[in-house]
């Protein structure tokens, strides 16, 4: 059975950092993409960024630059260091999960963490 779960989600300032964290618990996690994914209210699911089972990244336009994402698969984690965050970071972070190659398409991913929320106050 696959679960992902986000932990490190929580009230910051603007120009704050946070680490959110995914774990897994699923069979062959080195070969497996994960994906961060947020949604605001009101707004479309988007990707933040992905990292493939060979640890090529992508990062959504809205973040790159600042944030990063690394995974460690001996304890079957990945990572998101968000920096410098702004007011429009607000939304829930999800954790997502696929087998079959990178992509940045959220309806590509078969497996979802239950969210972890970001609030950056201004």
């Amino acid at each position: 059975q696959v679960q992902l779960v986000e932990s490190g989600g929580g009230l910051v300032q603007a120009g704050g950092s946070l680490r959110l964290s995914c774990a897994a618990s699923m069979p062959t996690f080195s070969r497996v993409t994960i994906g961060w994914f947020r949604q605001a209210p009101g707004k479309e699911r988007e990707i933040v960024a992905r990292i493939s089972w060979s640890g090529t990244t992508y990062y959504g336009d809205s973040v790159k630059g600042r944030c990063t994402i690394s995974r460690d698969n001996a304890k079957n984690t990945v990572d998101l260091q968000m920096n410098s965050l702004k007011p429009e970071d607000t939304a829930v972070y999800y954790c997502a999960a696929r087998y079959s190659g990178a992509s940045y398409v959220s309806h590509d991913y078969n497996y979802w963490g239950q969210g972890t929320q970001v609030t950056v106050s201004s």
